[in-house]
Protein backbone atom coordinates (compact mmCIF):
# COMPACT_ATOMS: atom_id res chain seq x y z
CA UNK A 1 0.00 0.00 0.00
CA UNK A 2 1.23 3.50 -0.84
CA UNK A 3 1.41 5.47 2.41
CA UNK A 4 2.54 8.88 1.08
CA UNK A 5 -1.05 10.08 0.82
CA UNK A 6 -3.05 10.94 3.96
CA UNK A 7 -6.06 8.91 5.01
CA UNK A 8 -9.44 10.07 3.63
CA UNK A 9 -11.31 12.16 6.17
CA UNK A 10 -13.50 10.10 8.48
CA UNK A 11 -11.67 6.81 7.90
CA UNK A 12 -9.03 4.92 9.85
CA UNK A 13 -6.18 2.90 8.38
CA UNK A 14 -8.00 -0.37 9.04
CA UNK A 15 -11.29 0.89 7.56
CA UNK A 16 -9.65 2.02 4.31
CA UNK A 17 -7.82 -1.29 3.99
CA UNK A 18 -11.01 -3.25 4.82
CA UNK A 19 -13.05 -1.40 2.18
CA UNK A 20 -10.35 -1.89 -0.43
CA UNK A 21 -10.09 -5.58 0.43
CA UNK A 22 -13.88 -6.04 0.31
CA UNK A 23 -14.01 -4.37 -3.11
CA UNK A 24 -11.17 -6.54 -4.37
CA UNK A 25 -12.75 -9.78 -3.14
CA UNK A 26 -16.15 -8.84 -4.60
CA UNK A 27 -14.52 -7.94 -7.92
CA UNK A 28 -12.43 -11.11 -8.16
CA UNK A 29 -15.21 -13.49 -7.19
CA UNK A 30 -17.85 -11.82 -9.34
CA UNK A 31 -15.56 -11.51 -12.36
CA UNK A 32 -14.50 -15.17 -12.20
CA UNK A 33 -18.06 -16.48 -11.86
CA UNK A 34 -19.53 -14.27 -14.58
CA UNK A 35 -16.51 -14.78 -16.81
CA UNK A 36 -17.15 -18.52 -16.51
CA UNK A 37 -20.79 -17.90 -17.46
CA UNK A 38 -19.75 -15.94 -20.55
CA UNK A 39 -17.08 -18.39 -21.71
CA UNK A 40 -19.40 -21.38 -21.21
CA UNK A 41 -22.08 -19.68 -23.33
CA UNK A 42 -19.53 -19.22 -26.10
CA UNK A 43 -17.99 -22.69 -25.91
CA UNK A 44 -20.99 -24.94 -25.21
CA UNK A 45 -23.39 -25.11 -28.14
CA UNK A 46 -26.32 -26.31 -26.03
CA UNK A 47 -26.17 -23.15 -23.95
CA UNK A 48 -26.55 -20.84 -26.94
CA UNK A 49 -30.30 -20.24 -26.83
CA UNK A 50 -32.30 -16.98 -27.06
CA UNK A 51 -33.23 -17.18 -23.38
CA UNK A 52 -29.63 -17.65 -22.31
CA UNK A 53 -28.65 -14.63 -24.39
CA UNK A 54 -30.43 -12.57 -21.72
CA UNK A 55 -28.47 -14.39 -19.01
CA UNK A 56 -25.34 -13.53 -20.99
CA UNK A 57 -26.40 -9.88 -20.93
CA UNK A 58 -26.57 -9.97 -17.12
CA UNK A 59 -23.14 -11.63 -16.94
CA UNK A 60 -21.59 -9.02 -19.26
CA UNK A 61 -23.04 -6.18 -17.19
CA UNK A 62 -21.91 -7.79 -13.95
CA UNK A 63 -18.38 -8.22 -15.30
CA UNK A 64 -18.45 -4.49 -15.97
CA UNK A 65 -19.45 -3.86 -12.34
CA UNK A 66 -16.51 -6.00 -11.25
CA UNK A 67 -14.08 -4.01 -13.41
CA UNK A 68 -15.45 -0.86 -11.82
CA UNK A 69 -14.88 -2.40 -8.38
CA UNK A 70 -11.31 -3.41 -9.33
CA UNK A 71 -10.50 0.23 -10.09
CA UNK A 72 -12.11 1.37 -6.83
CA UNK A 73 -10.16 -1.25 -4.86
CA UNK A 74 -6.85 -0.20 -6.41
CA UNK A 75 -7.55 3.45 -5.62
CA UNK A 76 -8.55 2.54 -2.07
CA UNK A 77 -5.19 0.90 -1.48
CA UNK A 78 -3.55 4.06 -2.84
CA UNK A 79 -5.76 6.14 -0.51
CA UNK A 80 -6.61 8.60 -3.30
CA UNK A 81 -8.14 8.79 -6.79
CA UNK A 82 -5.23 8.86 -9.28
CA UNK A 83 -7.14 9.43 -12.52
CA UNK A 84 -8.26 13.05 -12.19
CA UNK A 85 -11.67 14.64 -12.69
CA UNK A 86 -12.15 13.23 -16.20
CA UNK A 87 -11.36 9.76 -14.92
CA UNK A 88 -13.93 10.28 -12.17
CA UNK A 89 -16.62 11.09 -14.74
CA UNK A 90 -15.73 8.02 -16.81
CA UNK A 91 -15.71 5.82 -13.73
CA UNK A 92 -19.09 7.11 -12.62
CA UNK A 93 -20.57 6.65 -16.10
CA UNK A 94 -19.18 3.14 -16.41
CA UNK A 95 -20.49 2.14 -13.00
CA UNK A 96 -23.98 3.42 -13.72
CA UNK A 97 -24.06 1.95 -17.24
CA UNK A 98 -23.24 -1.57 -16.09
CA UNK A 99 -25.44 -1.42 -12.99
CA UNK A 100 -28.51 -0.24 -14.91
CA UNK A 101 -27.88 -2.75 -17.71
CA UNK A 102 -27.74 -5.53 -15.12
CA UNK A 103 -31.08 -4.48 -13.61
CA UNK A 104 -32.78 -4.11 -17.01
CA UNK A 105 -31.47 -7.48 -18.18
CA UNK A 106 -32.77 -9.12 -15.00
CA UNK A 107 -36.22 -7.70 -15.77
CA UNK A 108 -35.91 -9.05 -19.33
CA UNK A 109 -35.19 -12.54 -17.97
CA UNK A 110 -38.29 -12.29 -15.76
CA UNK A 111 -40.39 -11.30 -18.77
CA UNK A 112 -39.04 -14.23 -20.76
CA UNK A 113 -39.65 -16.71 -17.96
CA UNK A 114 -43.22 -15.48 -17.58
CA UNK A 115 -43.98 -16.17 -21.24
CA UNK A 116 -42.18 -19.50 -21.14
CA UNK A 117 -44.15 -20.86 -18.19
CA UNK A 118 -47.44 -18.96 -18.36
CA UNK A 119 -48.13 -18.48 -22.08
CA UNK A 120 -45.91 -21.27 -23.42
CA UNK A 121 -44.46 -18.98 -26.08
CA UNK A 122 -40.87 -19.54 -27.16
CA UNK A 123 -38.46 -16.62 -27.28
CA UNK A 124 -36.99 -15.96 -30.72
CA UNK A 125 -33.41 -14.89 -31.38
CA UNK A 126 -34.51 -11.60 -32.92
CA UNK A 127 -36.62 -10.74 -29.87
CA UNK A 128 -33.88 -11.72 -27.42
CA UNK A 129 -31.27 -9.68 -29.30
CA UNK A 130 -33.61 -6.68 -29.45
CA UNK A 131 -34.28 -6.89 -25.72
CA UNK A 132 -30.56 -7.10 -24.97
CA UNK A 133 -29.75 -4.09 -27.17
CA UNK A 134 -32.61 -2.10 -25.66
CA UNK A 135 -31.46 -2.87 -22.11
CA UNK A 136 -27.97 -1.54 -22.84
CA UNK A 137 -29.10 1.51 -24.81
CA UNK A 138 -31.64 2.36 -22.12
CA UNK A 139 -28.93 2.07 -19.48
CA UNK A 140 -26.57 4.21 -21.57
CA UNK A 141 -29.20 6.93 -21.89
CA UNK A 142 -29.58 7.29 -18.13
CA UNK A 143 -25.87 6.90 -17.44
CA UNK A 144 -24.94 9.71 -19.84
CA UNK A 145 -27.42 12.20 -18.36
CA UNK A 146 -25.09 13.31 -15.49
CA UNK A 147 -22.39 13.99 -18.08
CA UNK A 148 -24.83 16.33 -19.84
CA UNK A 149 -25.83 18.20 -16.70
CA UNK A 150 -28.87 16.31 -15.40
CA UNK A 151 -27.46 14.87 -12.20
CA UNK A 152 -23.73 14.83 -11.51
CA UNK A 153 -20.94 12.31 -10.94
CA UNK A 154 -18.55 12.97 -8.07
CA UNK A 155 -16.39 11.16 -5.53
CA UNK A 156 -17.90 8.71 -3.07
CA UNK A 157 -17.23 9.37 0.66
CA UNK A 158 -13.94 7.44 0.57
CA UNK A 159 -12.89 9.66 -2.37
CA UNK A 160 -11.28 6.74 -4.17
CA UNK A 161 -14.17 6.01 -6.56
CA UNK A 162 -16.97 7.95 -8.24
CA UNK A 163 -20.75 7.69 -8.44
CA UNK A 164 -23.87 9.85 -8.58
CA UNK A 165 -23.37 12.89 -6.34
CA UNK A 166 -26.13 12.81 -3.73
CA UNK A 167 -24.48 15.28 -1.35
CA UNK A 168 -26.11 18.42 -2.76
CA UNK A 169 -29.73 17.28 -2.79
CA UNK A 170 -30.72 20.20 -5.04
CA UNK A 171 -33.59 20.30 -7.55
CA UNK A 172 -31.39 19.02 -10.36
CA UNK A 173 -30.51 15.96 -8.28
CA UNK A 174 -34.07 15.37 -7.06
CA UNK A 175 -35.63 15.44 -10.52
CA UNK A 176 -32.97 13.13 -11.93
CA UNK A 177 -33.24 10.73 -8.99
CA UNK A 178 -37.02 10.55 -9.26
CA UNK A 179 -36.90 9.73 -12.96
CA UNK A 180 -33.96 7.36 -12.56
CA UNK A 181 -35.50 5.38 -9.71
CA UNK A 182 -38.88 5.17 -11.46
CA UNK A 183 -37.61 3.82 -14.77
CA UNK A 184 -34.62 1.82 -13.53
CA UNK A 185 -35.70 0.40 -10.18
CA UNK A 186 -39.47 0.61 -9.64
CA UNK A 187 -40.57 -0.45 -13.13
CA UNK A 188 -38.05 -3.33 -13.44
CA UNK A 189 -38.96 -4.35 -9.90
CA UNK A 190 -42.67 -4.31 -10.80
CA UNK A 191 -42.02 -6.41 -13.91
CA UNK A 192 -40.08 -8.95 -11.88
CA UNK A 193 -42.66 -9.03 -9.09
CA UNK A 194 -45.67 -9.59 -11.36
CA UNK A 195 -43.83 -12.06 -13.61
CA UNK A 196 -42.58 -14.25 -10.79
CA UNK A 197 -45.88 -14.07 -8.91
CA UNK A 198 -47.65 -15.41 -12.02
CA UNK A 199 -45.02 -18.12 -12.41
CA UNK A 200 -45.37 -19.04 -8.72
CA UNK A 201 -49.13 -19.43 -9.13
CA UNK A 202 -48.53 -21.62 -12.17
CA UNK A 203 -46.13 -23.80 -10.22
CA UNK A 204 -48.62 -24.12 -7.36
CA UNK A 205 -51.26 -25.44 -9.76
CA UNK A 206 -48.91 -28.05 -11.20
CA UNK A 207 -47.29 -28.85 -7.85
CA UNK A 208 -43.87 -28.77 -9.50
CA UNK A 209 -41.63 -25.84 -8.49
CA UNK A 210 -38.81 -25.63 -11.00
CA UNK A 211 -36.93 -22.76 -9.36
CA UNK A 212 -37.21 -20.29 -6.48
CA UNK A 213 -39.54 -17.62 -7.85
CA UNK A 214 -38.87 -15.18 -5.00
CA UNK A 215 -35.08 -15.14 -5.24
CA UNK A 216 -34.55 -12.76 -8.22
CA UNK A 217 -36.68 -9.97 -6.75
CA UNK A 218 -35.13 -10.44 -3.31
CA UNK A 219 -31.71 -10.09 -4.94
CA UNK A 220 -32.74 -6.81 -6.54
CA UNK A 221 -34.16 -5.38 -3.32
CA UNK A 222 -31.44 -6.57 -0.94
CA UNK A 223 -28.47 -5.64 -3.14
CA UNK A 224 -29.71 -2.36 -4.61
CA UNK A 225 -32.25 -1.34 -1.96
CA UNK A 226 -29.80 0.18 0.58
CA UNK A 227 -28.14 2.32 -2.10
CA UNK A 228 -31.51 3.47 -3.47
CA UNK A 229 -32.68 4.24 0.06
CA UNK A 230 -29.59 6.37 0.73
CA UNK A 231 -30.03 8.30 -2.52
CA UNK A 232 -33.74 8.78 -1.87
CA UNK A 233 -33.11 10.04 1.66
CA UNK A 234 -30.60 12.51 0.22
CA UNK A 235 -33.44 14.00 -1.84
CA UNK A 236 -35.26 15.18 1.30
CA UNK A 237 -32.52 15.52 3.93
CA UNK A 238 -28.83 16.36 4.06
CA UNK A 239 -27.03 13.02 4.39
CA UNK A 240 -23.65 14.53 5.25
CA UNK A 241 -24.40 14.08 8.95
CA UNK A 242 -24.01 10.33 8.37
CA UNK A 243 -20.36 9.33 8.89
CA UNK A 244 -18.57 8.67 5.55
CA UNK A 245 -17.73 5.08 6.48
CA UNK A 246 -21.42 4.29 6.94
CA UNK A 247 -22.32 5.92 3.64
CA UNK A 248 -19.91 3.51 1.95
CA UNK A 249 -21.82 0.45 3.16
CA UNK A 250 -24.65 0.61 0.55
CA UNK A 251 -22.07 0.83 -2.23
CA UNK A 252 -20.25 -2.23 -0.89
CA UNK A 253 -23.53 -4.16 -0.70
CA UNK A 254 -24.37 -3.18 -4.29
CA UNK A 255 -21.01 -4.53 -5.46
CA UNK A 256 -22.09 -8.03 -4.34
CA UNK A 257 -24.59 -8.11 -7.22
CA UNK A 258 -22.27 -9.87 -9.74
CA UNK A 259 -21.61 -12.78 -7.37
CA UNK A 260 -25.25 -13.14 -6.32
CA UNK A 261 -26.49 -12.90 -9.93
CA UNK A 262 -24.10 -15.64 -11.00
CA UNK A 263 -25.64 -18.00 -8.45
CA UNK A 264 -29.21 -16.94 -9.25
CA UNK A 265 -29.12 -16.97 -13.06
CA UNK A 266 -26.28 -19.34 -14.03
CA UNK A 267 -24.96 -21.58 -11.27
CA UNK A 268 -28.42 -21.75 -9.71
CA UNK A 269 -29.80 -23.03 -13.01
CA UNK A 270 -29.51 -26.80 -13.33
CA UNK A 271 -29.08 -26.85 -17.09
CA UNK A 272 -26.75 -23.85 -17.29
CA UNK A 273 -24.75 -25.37 -14.46
CA UNK A 274 -24.54 -28.56 -16.52
CA UNK A 275 -23.16 -26.55 -19.43
CA UNK A 276 -20.54 -24.95 -17.19
CA UNK A 277 -19.61 -28.38 -15.87
CA UNK A 278 -19.21 -29.65 -19.44
CA UNK A 279 -16.93 -26.72 -20.25
CA UNK A 280 -14.78 -27.33 -17.17
CA UNK A 281 -14.58 -31.14 -17.34
CA UNK A 282 -15.45 -32.07 -20.90
CA UNK A 283 -18.23 -34.36 -19.69
CA UNK A 284 -21.24 -34.18 -22.01
CA UNK A 285 -24.49 -33.05 -20.40
CA UNK A 286 -27.31 -35.53 -20.88
CA UNK A 287 -30.11 -33.15 -21.78
CA UNK A 288 -29.73 -31.71 -25.27
CA UNK A 289 -31.88 -28.66 -24.81
CA UNK A 290 -30.44 -26.15 -22.38
CA UNK A 291 -32.32 -23.05 -21.32
CA UNK A 292 -32.39 -20.66 -18.43
CA UNK A 293 -35.66 -21.79 -16.93
CA UNK A 294 -35.14 -24.94 -14.90
CA UNK A 295 -33.53 -25.10 -11.54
Amino acid sequence: MVTAHPLPEGFTEIEVFAIGTALLVEALLGFCLNGLTIISFRKIKELRTPSNLLVLSIALADCGICINAFIAAFSSFLRYWPYGSDGCQIHGFHGFLTALASISSSAAVAWDRYHHYCTRSRLQWSTAASMMVFAWLFAAFWAVMPLLGWGEYDYEPLRTCCTLDYSKGDRNYVTFLFALSTFNFMIPGFIMMTAYQSIHQKFRKTGHFKFNTGLPLKTLVICWGPYCLLCSYAAVENVLFIPPKYRMIPALIAKTVPTVDAFVYALGNENYRGGIWQFLTGQKIEKAEVDNKTK
